[in-house]
């Protein structure tokens, strides 16, 4: 029974830490979105932020940790008749044909434009989950997929060095939105809203996760990284 449960709470972490790399990836595009459409009149959290477009470099901080979470759900909890990965695919579906019905401007710009409606929120929610559930199950969506992510995994395993220096690199450029984004909303407590704080959350998250990334030396051992979910 034991091992039961440590198995899932090992998933269930694993899918926790995609989730959050997503969501912070989600969080950076409707920055970049919001700073490319309203600058100058409006740049992000200055000037502790020097330039909005740094954003860019957030998203391969998060998108970076991606592997090494799906590394740890890589344990065998069975499935209900399907793959994950078609729950995911049924999930994104379902939630972007609900979301169409509710968002004036279209599907385009889901993931850049702020609103604080309920309905879209939660389309963009289930969205991220969906997509989560596909990517901890990729390799099983096809022959060919997975013939190239072995492709990968093997480029990796060879370059493990410099993508562990990479890891270092993206830990403390995730800091930085950190520390930046913390110190301005602690002088403008007016911007504390439930959006920035949920920002923050996940930015602490994407911090620890890569930091922890590269206690554990996981890209110089991807040779150990187990091929069965």
């Amino acid at each position: 029974m034991g091992k039961i449960v440590d198995i899932y709470c090992k998933k269930i972490f694993s899918l926790s830490l995609i989730f959050n790399s997503l969501l912070t990836v989600v969080f950076a595009m409707g920055l970049l979105a919001s700073y490319y459409t309203l600058f100058p009149a409006w740049t992000p959290y200055p000037p502790f932020i020097v330039d909005g477009r740094l954003f860019w470099l957030l998203i391969p901080a998060a998108l970076f940790n991606i592997f090494p979470c799906v590394n740890i759900g890589k344990v065998h909890t069975g499935r209900l008749w399907f793959h994950h990965y078609v729950y995911g695919f049924l999930v994104i579906i379902a939630a972007i044909g609900a979301t169409a019905l509710i968002l004036p401007s279209g599907l385009s710009s889901l993931f850049v434009i702020y609103t604080t409606d309920a309905g879209i929120n939660a389309g963009r929610f289930f969205i991220v989950g969906g997509v989560t559930l596909v990517l901890d199950d990729l390799a099983d969506v096809s022959e060919k997929l997975q013939s190239g992510l072995k492709i990968i995994k093997t480029k990796a395993q060879r370059n493990g060095r410099i993508l562990h220096l990479v890891q270092v690199g993206m830990g403390f450029v995730s800091l930085y939105f950190l520390g930046a984004i913390t110190i301005y909303l602690m002088q403008h407590q007016v911007e504390v809203t439930l959006a920035n704080s949920i920002l923050l959350g996940s930015l602490m998250i994407t911090v620890l996760t890569s930091f922890a990334n590269v206690k554990r030396r996981v890209w110089l051992n991807v040779n150990m990284c187990s091929d069965t979910g």
